[in-house]
């Protein structure tokens, strides 16, 4: 059947071998889960991921900036708005878990930016998951309000990313 070892834990059969190449992958990627299925057998990995060295860094960068007095003005006024996007009719979710960029490649111009007007169908940004790049799309023609996101920030499924007003 199978060269890996696998545990007996009650009636589920689990492949260790899978597990760890699972866990590999997840290593690999940056991601913080990953589930495969198999037929009624379904195996998920997670990862807990600190979220503190991330805001760390940004707390860091904000007190650099903050020698401008415009910086700190601004730093106040994205944390309400960040707050309440869930319910906005224009949010757009990220579909999968993953790593979001905001241009093509690392250079070039982002697709959009607040204040941008996107026609439906226009790629907002891009979310890679798996090695595979997934544009997201806007759902309707509209003005970006908000870009909720900063390039090469890992996102979870159903993230808000941009508002589309």
């Amino acid at each position: 059947m199978t060269d890996t070892p696998e545990v007996s834990n009650g009636a589920m059969q689990v492949d260790v071998g899978l597990v760890g190449q699972l866990a590999e992958l997840l290593d690999a990627t940056r991601l913080t889960e990953i589930e495969v299925q198999d037929g009624d057998r379904r195996i998920r990995v997670a990862r807990t991921v600190t979220m503190a060295a991330a805001p760390a860094q940004m707390m860091a960068a904000a007190p650099a900036q903050a020698a401008a007095p415009a910086p700190v003005a601004a730093a106040p006024a994205a944390a309400p708005a960040l707050a309440a996007p869930t319910d906005h009719p224009g949010l757009v979710k990220s579909p999968m878990v993953g790593t979001a960029y905001l241009a093509a490649e690392p250079g070039a111009a982002p697709f959009i930016s607040a204040g941008k007007s996107v026609a439906a169908g226009e790629t907002l940004l891009i979310v890679e998951a798996m090695k595979v790049m997934n544009p997201i799309v806007a759902p309707k023609a509209g003005k970006v309000t908000q870009v909720l996101v900063e390039n090469g920030q890992p996102v979870e499924f159903d993230q808000p990313l941009v508002i589309v007003e």
